[in-house]
């Protein structure tokens, strides 16, 4: 193969034969080696798991799949290498091999994930891998692995290293920079897509193609980079995920919803084989966990979640950073299992308080998880000077909402409790002093 411009996926984007289409008005040309990957059983099993799981809760349309995400990716992919393939850097380090081993890779990106995966990641169970670990169940055996090989000529094991994050040579850091990075090919396809089915304009209002066009290699010539002309674009992208993360990802009735699915499985997972369970589609997935459940306080947080009638826990308290900094900074970022202490200890003390039982499952703590956002930062380059400027020291906008402890700004720590609780705890004057309280008794038992 001759050039990138010449591999079948790319050259296929003008051909405009054998297209599907995705929204939004988006065709994705399927070469007959592509096909063949999405036909099979392991790809197709993503058209049975939501994109955006929960959320559909609170926004009704975000019903779109991993499946649909994926060929979004797959396409992106696309553009940005037949953007990048002008650029004389980016060409001497990527070869057309290389380029194919990224369109492999971004079709496949999310093959290990499971229902839900997401939020049961944020609680770090013991023994529990990450999505990325996961897709070497579907990746290194079977049909996958076959037509890798045989239609791709590329080792499946380099796909998943490249899926894993382990980076060694300078082109593999480029490849990565692509994947997973801060103008990534995963985030310009599910800002948008996740925008568009929740209904909300928030994830669609930077220039991708401006943003795509601007694309170039770093100084190191080792990552993703813009220049000048894509600045305005990049800085819209990061407004962009702000929104999102703000208004749909941490909404507080998805973060309830969220809650209460990551206390139902904290509480059931010992009874699960992971392995065999995560490899179940949606509703296989929920039906096990309910099956597991039964009629116990665990199958009713699961039921107002699956069941014929949506409950979900109400907000009894909220903070922020800014609003209660030295609540929040006790709370953010703890293990999972300290968190579920403090909810136990919280609901001893509204027991007293109220006069009634309260159960450990009734008062639930939400707080951001150990790992936080990627940080949103690129190099700039301005042609004129020949100088590369790092889009935070440029921009008012990136340094505000990129740079500065972006989760202090969108996820907020909440405290939610069973409905039937929400109005006489809502009318507690000491609410403070009891999560000081609680939070001293869930340290004082580790």
């Amino acid at each position: 193969m001759g050039s990138i411009q010449e591999i079948p996926e790319i050259d296929a984007l003008g051909a405009r034969r054998q297209l599907v289409r995705i929204p939004f008005e988006l065709d994705v040309p399927l070469t007959p080696r592509v096909r063949r990957i999405i036909d099979t059983a392991e790809f197709r099993r993503l058209a049975q798991i939501s994109q955006l799981g929960l959320v559909s809760l609170v926004y009704p349309a975000a019903n779109h799949t991993r499946f649909e995400h994926s060929l979004g990716v797959y396409y992106m992919s696309l553009l940005y290498l037949k953007q990048l393939a002008h650029d004389d850097l980016f060409a001497d380090a990527v070869s057309p091999a290389d380029a194919e081993m990224l369109i492999a890779a971004s079709l496949l990106h999310d093959l290990g994930h499971w229902p839900f995966c997401h939020p049961l990641e944020d609680i770090h169970l013991a023994g529990m891998s990450n999505h990325e670990s996961f897709a070497r169940n579907f990746i290194l055996g079977g049909e996958i692995a076959e037509i890798l090989q045989n239609d791709w000529s590329i080792d499946p094991n380099n796909v998943v290293q490249l899926l894993s994050k382990k980076a060694e040579t300078q082109s593999q850091r480029i490849l990565q920079s692509i994947l997973s990075g801060p103008i990534d090919v995963d985030k310009m396809d599910y800002l948008a897509r996740d925008s568009l089915h929740a209904g909300v304009p928030y994830g669609r209002n930077f220039d991708r193609q401006r943003l795509i066009g601007s694309l170039c290699l770093n100084k190191a010539s080792d990552g993703l980079a813009i220049t000048e002309k894509g600045r305005t674009a990049a800085e819209m992208m990061v407004f962009a995920r702000y929104v999102m993360f703000s208004e749909v990802y941490w909404h507080h009735a998805v973060r309830s919803a969220t809650a209460m699915l990551q206390r139902a499985f904290f509480l059931l997972h010992e009874q699960f084989d992971q392995n065999s369970l995560f490899q179940l589609t949606e509703q296989p997935f929920t039906q096990a966990l309910m099956n597991a459940a039964g009629d116990d306080p665990t199958g009713q947080l699961l039921s107002g979640l699956f069941g014929t009638r949506r409950m979900l826990y109400k907000r009894l308290a909220q903070f922020s950073f800014f609003q209660e900094p030295e609540l929040y900074q006790k709370l953010s970022q703890r293990t999972y299992p300290w968190l579920v202490r403090c909810g136990e200890s919280l609901a001893k003390l509204l027991s007293k308080q109220l006069s009634q039982t309260v159960a450990p499952h009734e008062v639930i703590f939400d707080a951001p998880p150990v790992e936080r956002e990627v940080e949103f930062n690129v190099d700039v380059y301005y042609p004129k000077e020949k100088r590369f400027r790092r889009l935070g020291n440029v921009s008012p906008v990136v340094q505000t909402l990129a740079l500065e402890q972006f989760d202090n700004f969108v996820k907020q720590v909440r405290v939610f409790v069973h409905p039937r609780l929400i109005d006489e705890t809502k009318k507690l004057s000491d609410l403070t002093s009891l999560l000081n309280a609680a939070i001293d008794a869930a340290h004082s038992s580790c």
